[in-house]
């Protein structure tokens, strides 16, 4: 039996009902449904893939899954449970794979959640169960490619996360990259199987980058100071009326907050350099 679960062969149709086919291989028999496939005859071979369903029963599909035995890819995170793992979809219309709790990271809030996606392959063991079991790190490589230093440094970059350990985070980007993600570089830990956004702080010499999840320091402003950088960038000339010097009625009027609230955002939009005073004006200096 073991051979025959979460593997592609061609077996033999030895009978058939109303809905299904029957295709027998080493004794064993599968039931294949008839709305999967063309009219076949008993006596017929047929090529797919096999598997016990969720109710346990024997079943033969020809819409092959990619994810296999001998076969990776990403999974998408169907639900968990503390005491078992998380149960993945590989493809299967009645059945979900169990990913199992040995596998996941010990901390139960760094787990995937639904709609996280993990690069698995299926192993059966000798109970003939079939469970997912995650990439190896040499799988990540394969598929990876070195990144360029005058190329990705700075950049935005989108990724999952494919393994979590104490030194920090792994991921694999959509454009195929490595990337590690230090503690100091976060401000919460991303769970495995998580996508995220983050920029490249760095790029070492075998290819892998350095990135973090942290703002850009002109990103980082608070609401006061976003409202006036909107007031600016709706002028048609970037530029507003008013300045630190402007009056607190003036103030209050038009922004709809006191003068030391505005006093400090417009600081903060100075300091980072977004923005310059002069003679009762003040200006943004990259408009947009």
């Amino acid at each position: 039996m073991k051979e025959l679960l979460a593997s592609v062969w061609k077996g033999l149709i030895t009978d058939e009902n109303e809905t299904s086919y029957f295709v027998q291989k080493n004794g064993m028999t599968f039931s294949l449904e008839k709305s999967e496939t063309e009219s076949l005859n008993i006596g017929d071979f047929v090529e797919g893939f096999a598997y016990r369903n969720q109710k346990d029963n024997l079943r033969f599909t020809t819409k092959i899954p990619k994810i296999r035995k001998d076969h990776y890819g990403f999974a998408t995170v169907v639900s968990t449970r503390k005491d078992l793992g998380a149960f993945v979809d590989i493809g299967l219309e009645d059945k979900e794979i169990l990913l199992s709790v040995d596998e996941l990271p010990a901390m139960s809030e760094l787990w995937p959640k639904k709609g996280d996606h993990v690069l698995v392959k299926i192993k059966v063991d000798e109970k003939d169960r079939v469970w997912a079991t995650l990439a190896e790190d040499k799988q990540f490589l394969a598929m990876s490619r070195p990144a360029k230093r005058e190329i990705m440094n700075n950049k935005d970059v989108k990724g999952v996360v494919y393994r979590v350990k104490l030194v920090g985070t792994y991921v694999l980007t959509e454009d195929f990259y490595l990337a590690f993600i230090h503690p100091s570089e976060r401000e919460l830990e991303p769970r495995l199987g998580q996508q995220i956004n983050g920029r490249v702080i760095g790029v070492r010499p075998d290819g892998l980058l350095n990135i973090s999840l942290k703002p850009r320091a002109y990103e980082v402003i608070g609401d006061d100071a976003q409202m006036i950088l909107t007031f600016l960038n709706q002028s048609a000339t970037g530029e507003i009326p008013f300045t630190d010097k402007s009056t607190p009625d003036e103030i209050k009027a038009t922004f709809a907050i006191s003068k030391a609230q505005f006093k400090r955002a417009l600081g903060s939009l100075m300091k980072k350099g977004m923005i310059t005073q002069e003679e009762g004006i003040t200006r943004l200096v990259n408009k947009g």
